[in-house]
């Protein structure tokens, strides 16, 4: 009985845990599911590559301008423009011979592409053309009507031959008696004969088998592994000779089953060349790239030795540094870097651990003059993935080249901390439907003046309708006032960031009337920190006007006040960033925020000026705004500067160009420079006048006025003369200053480059005293009081406008650098600017005398 009731206890007990147990068991059988799953394995989609089958030994394309002519054994190709006889090469002509070059940069120098491919830790490996392509015969060229199409494909990879890699014997006495008796000898000692009844004692059966399972049903016949390509191609005409097909190719090689895939990286690329009249074009279609995820793409380089200068030849190439440099052929400055910039800067959507310098070209442009020829290439679509690079003759090999170096696949890099040896980077998933296009231009003159003419032809073409010639007659000057900043004050012992009047309303309207008054006209008025907090202003979800600057009614009457002294008044706004934004604001950076690859949020940082390092700790830390927000925040600026009825103003769009990573809606660089560049055509078609910061090309048709345009760039070591091009390209059709005079640091210099640019004046000013931007971050406006340089400015502009107003309507048609130190610059009406950036005068042209540091202008 005891026995009973102790067994029911017991079932009773474990019926009230049964649902433990069960629950239990659950979780064990899913651990033991985890620990034991393995991932199926992803198959790896083989890339194709291309086998090159032409015949012929050249390919010939041409129009009424130009011929192309390619040597289909190595697919570079000369081009002959057909009115001056100049015959260009897309390599150099002797590269093989090269003293200075080792053997893989001889193949560089004799390739038409070059690209390079990244892993994960961020290892990059080149390939080139002609030593991972052309000679491994794995390219195809495609004629067409004015064009050619060069499918490479680049690797490690063995040649095919159509000859049979196995045979029964039945078909091989087929085929060797389709042959003379010589011939059949010759193919025969080539070929090993395997009989599985009659194996040598070396001879593994069972790996046999496993290769050639045709063996145990008739003897065979295995093409010997050490066969050399020259050997192999003799057997090929042989075969095919004998009647041998790319379909019976294929029959044997399906006998083989010894084959394996190499885990050598293979890419496929195409490059069109295409005749557009006096225009090569040169494109790169994305979707013909192809490549393993695991190492994708990293850059491409097209052409990168078109028109290479030699150590026996005379010229210099053209580079777009600032308003454009020149660097001579074997200028002998071996010793120096080469020459490096990005076109547009850096994209503020790839994340950064440091900066030291910031390189940045605002055009896409560079070119090769030699002798009494020239060309100039134009950067056209994918341009915001370039970066231009230049170097000279006795580094790595005896040329001089200029090129475009594309990035393909961005990347960036993840902080793996101490789980990793290396860095780990992580690299864009899927390329966009773009393409990478560069077009040649072939001008028949070696100057830098006829080159960047013919840019600005090209300009005027591609926006026709936006760059008509201007009707100033007088010089166009910037004036920035700004209105207020932020400045952090105790209140209540918390420190607390407020707006510090520097300019009220009525002060900004009362300079713009002393301005009038002192006889200064065509004056383009920017008012900087008017709302949102100030100069560093916060999102523009609405644009809200500063109590302590004034009222409504106060600003709309300066903006009246512009009017009546002919002056345009721009309200400035930034609308690309957030900063010191929150939900208060409308921003939720979660929401707002572009996206890095990583799929981080894009916060930005400042970097100090020391260490070159983020500075990750500072208070100041900002947003890049995702591309629809940035695009929504332009949009509002406009409202609120139509509603007023000023100009809009915009201090980054049209410089600052990013992409955005956002998973939801992704836009590559190139989308972006798309939708801003449709935007200013929208605004600038509605009537509302523009004005933006630095000037990317594709914003400088649309504007009215441009600020801040980097005239001279960074003078580097490597550089010979530093030269007007895109001035020279834009002059007169567009108006355009260099960086504010009184608060440059130089202001001497300024005007002087000013002088030698064609450029207007420009002038940052503000109501308080210098003492206001003490203990904050806004010292930059320390030379800005505008009572300390009233005078001074009245004096620089009288000059200036006496002697230089009239040729703000002129085409710039001439510039040269008479010394080191002394310029001319010529216009259309016979004007001549003399410049001298020397401590000592100068006779220039027999009777001009050009005091130190001065412009003289001749009429």
């Amino acid at each position: 009985m005891k026995t009973n009731d102790r067994a029911k206890k017991i079932g009773k007990a474990l019926l009230s845990q049964l649902p433990k147990i069960i629950l239990a068991l659950v979780i064990l059988a899913g651990v033991l599911l985890v620990i034991n799953y393995k991932n199926p394995e992803e198959k790896k989609e083989a890339i194709a590559p291309y086998a090159y089958s032409g015949s012929e030994e050249q390919t010939v394309i041409e129009n009424d301008e130009l011929k192309l002519v390619m040597d289909n054994a190595t697919t570079e190709f000369s081009i002959e423009v057909k009115d001056s006889g100049k015959i260009w090469y897309s390599n150099p002509q002797d590269a093989n011979e090269d003293p200075v070059a080792l053997q893989d940069e001889k193949a560089l120098l004799q390739s038409p592409l070059v690209m390079s491919y990244a892993v994960t830790t961020g290892l990059e490996t080149t390939y080139n053309s002609f030593g991972y392509s052309a000679q491994n015969g794995i390219y195809e060229i495609i004629p067409g009507e004015n064009e050619v199409r060069v499918n490479y494909s680049m690797g490690t990879v063995a040649k095919e031959f159509t000859i049979p890699p196995v045979l029964t014997e039945e078909n091989m006495d087929k085929w060797l008696g389709n042959m003379d008796s010589k011939d059949a000898d010759l193919v025969k000692q080539y070929y090993k004969k395997y009989d599985i009844n009659k194996l040598k004692p070396k001879d593994n059966k069972d790996e046999l088998v496993a290769n050639y399972p045709v063996i145990e049903e008739s003897v065979i016949y295995v093409l010997r592994q050490k066969t050399k390509d020259n050997t192999k191609k003799q057997i090929e005409d042989l075969f095919a000779a004998a009647g041998y097909t790319y379909d019976d190719y294929t029959a044997d090689k399906a006998l083989d089953m010894s084959s394996s895939s190499s885990d050598n990286p293979i890419f496929n690329a195409s490059v069109i060349y295409r005749l557009e009249g006096k225009d090569l074009v040169v494109e790169i279609p994305y979707d013909s790239l192809s490549y393993d995820k695991e190492t994708p793409i990293y850059t491409i380089t097209p052409l990168p030795y078109f028109g290479a200068g030699g150590p026996n030849d005379q010229g210099f190439m053209f580079v777009p540094e600032g308003g454009g440099a020149t660097i001579n052929f074997n200028n002998g400055k071996t010793a120096q870097s080469s020459y490096y910039a990005n076109v547009y800067g850096w994209d503020m959507c790839l994340s950064r651990d440091a900066i030291v310098h910031d390189t940045r070209a605002y055009y896409g442009v560079y070119g090769i003059s030699e002798g009494e020829d020239s060309f100039i290439c134009i950067l056209e679509n994918g341009r915001s993935y370039a970066a231009v690079q230049a170097d000279i003759a006795g580094k790595n090999n005896s040329y001089n080249f200029v090129n475009a170096i594309y990035s393909v696949t961005q990347r960036e890099k993840y902080d793996v901390g101490d789980i990793a040896n290396s860095d780990i980077y992580q690299y864009l998933p899927k390329l966009p439907d773009e393409s990478l296009s560069q077009r040649y231009s072939f001008i028949g003159s070696g100057s830098y003046v006829d080159m960047a003419k013919d840019y600005g032809s090209y300009l005027q073409k591609e926006y026709e309708g936006y760059m008509e010639p201007l009707t100033d007659e007088s010089t166009p000057v910037a004036v920035e006032i700004v209105g207020a900043i932020d400045k952090v004050e105790q209140i209540l012992g918390v420190p607390v960031s407020k707006p510090l009047k520097l300019t009220s309303y009525n002060e900004a309207s009362d300079i713009i009337k002393e301005m009038s008054a002192g006889g200064m006209k065509n004056m383009d008025v920017k008012l900087t920190g008017w709302c949102n907090g100030g100069v560093k202003q916060k999102i523009l979800k609405k644009a809200k006007t500063i109590g302590a600057l004034g009222s409504k009614k106060d600003l709309q009457n300066l903006v009246n006040t512009g009017k009546e002294c002919d002056a345009q008044v721009y309200l400035n706004g930034i609308t690309q960033y957030a900063f010191e934004s929150n939900i208060l604001d409308g921003f939720f950076s979660y929401r707002d925020a572009a996206k890095f690859i990583s799929k981080e949020r894009a916060e930005l940082y400042e970097y100090s000026h020391v260490t070159y390092a983020q500075r990750e700790n500072a208070d100041h830390n900002y947003f890049l705004l995702h591309t629809d927000l940035a695009s929504k925040m332009a949009g509002n600026l406009v409202k609120s500067a139509d509603k007023y009825g000023a100009g809009v103003s915009f201090q980054d769009l049209g410089k600052d160009l990013s992409s955005d990573f956002y998973e939801k809606k992704t836009y590559s660089r190139q989308a972006v420079l798309n939708k801003q560049t449709e935007q200013l055509k929208e605004i600038a078609d509605s009537g509302t006048p523009i004005m933006v910061n630095m000037g990317n090309d594709y914003a400088v048709p649309f504007a009215n006025m441009i600020t801040g345009m980097d005239l001279r760039g960074s003078e580097y070591t490597i550089l010979d003369e530093c030269v007007p091009f895109f001035q020279l390209a834009v002059h007169g059709r567009t108006n355009y200053t260099g960086e504010p005079i009184n608060i440059c640091g130089n202001p001497e210099n300024e005007i002087l480059y000013s002088a030698e640019y064609g450029a207007g004046l420009n002038f940052t000013f503000m109501d308080e005293t210098s003492f206001a931007t003490q203990k904050t971050l806004y010292t930059d406006y320390y030379g800005a009081n505008f009572d300390a340089w009233k005078d001074k400015m009245l004096a620089i502009y009288t000059k200036y406008n006496d002697e230089l107003g009239h040729t703000f309507n002129q085409e710039m048609v001439g510039h040269e650098n008479l010394t080191g130190d002394v310029s001319r610059t010529d216009y259309a009406d016979g004007t001549k600017v003399y410049v001298n950036y020397g401590y000592s005068d100068y006779v220039a042209d027999g009777n001009i005398t050009v005091p130190a540091r001065d412009y003289v202008v001749s009429r």
